[in-house]
């Protein structure tokens, strides 16, 4: 654990317990099962998120990809012309490929990581509402799928399946990020693609890799959340789910200069994002404010980078 994983694990007790004190409704089981699935649900895709961002890009079509593939799959499963089981590798299929098509576009063809994304956001959106001709796509009215539902929205002693989940996902992710040749040339390119091109790594292929595991495991987000919601709006569901992601990677130390960045880390963050959420809720703020919140929270983390960031030029330079 470094030190920035450090100061926000601490900032996650200090924010708890204040929490605690004022509304002791914070500890109570029901509250803490529906905080760690929530932890889960949001962790999914905060991780993905990561990937992207140490590579220097980012995605911002994140909240649309979920409500396209929610919708893919909610009405796969409940036609009932595919089974569940298929039609998971189907959406997360489909993830990957869109997930291939923006590193594509971004590593060969060479347009901005955030006009790609943002196109992204609005085609896979206007996708999902021509789909459903701006219906509600939900099972019908007494439907019923027991492993699925257990699988996805169960416990297992208390324990969300969603969190299991996520946690098997960020044990995947850090050996993958920090433990591997891939994970160590996604920093290099993230840190200075030219530098790392010239020492012979293959850029476009590990940037392109970062989006396909970004949208792969989106994918899987979206299966998780169409579980939990069980009916998706097309035209609102997953909208602004990207900043809660953003915010999570940028909270955990992931620099959106890229090459910078920690698993644990972004664990921290989705953490004390929810906790943040939860504070919201328990104390009677206004909804309407949790935007403001999610942003301030965003503003205060870039803030802190660039802070760590010249302290440490500044110590390295004095150093010299």
């Amino acid at each position: 654990m470094n030190r920035k994983d450090l100061w926000l694990f601490v900032l996650i007790l200090v924010v708890g317990t204040v929490v605690a004190i004022i509304n002791p409704r914070f500890l109570s089981p029901i509250n803490l099962s529906n905080t760690a699935n929530l932890i889960g649900l949001f962790g999914i895709f905060a991780v993905a998120q990561a990937f992207v961002i140490i590579s220097g890009g980012i995605e911002l079509s994140v909240g649309s990809i979920i409500a396209l593939l929610g919708v893919l799959f909610v009405d796969l499963v409940a036609s009932g012309s595919v089974d569940p089981g298929i039609a998971f590798v189907i959406v997360v299929l489909i993830g990957c490929a869109i997930g291939f098509l923006h590193g594509f576009l971004v590593a060969r063809v060479g347009l901005q990581p955030f006009v790609v994304t943002l196109c992204g956001l609005l085609i896979y959106r206007g996708a999902a509402r021509y789909y459903t001709d701006e219906a509600t796509a939900g099972f019908p009215f007494g439907a019923s799928f027991p492993m699925l539902e257990w699988l996805v929205a169960g416990r297992f002693y208390g324990i969300p399946h969603s969190l299991i989940a996520f946690l098997l996902i960020t044990v995947v992710a850090g050996v993958v990020l920090h433990r591997s040749v891939f994970g160590r040339y996604l920093f290099a390119v993230g840190k200075n693609e030219e530098a790392a091109r010239y020492s012979g790594i293959h850029t476009s292929r590990i940037i392109i890799a970062a989006y396909v595991i970004c949208c792969g495991v989106t994918a899987v987000a979206a299966v998780f959340i169409a579980m939990y919601t069980r009916s998706i709006s097309p035209s609102s569901h997953g909208n602004f789910y990207e900043l809660y992601a953003i915010a999570a990677a940028v909270l955990g130390g992931c620099s959106l200069r890229g090459g910078e960045g920690s698993i644990l880390g972004v664990v921290l963050g989705t953490v004390l994002l929810q906790v943040l959420q939860n504070l919201v809720n328990l104390l009677g703020i206004p909804s309407s404010l949790n935007f403001a919140v999610m942003g301030s929270v965003i503003l205060i983390g870039v803030l802190a980078d660039q802070q760590f960031s010249k302290s440490r030029f500044g110590a390295a330079g004095r150093a010299y």
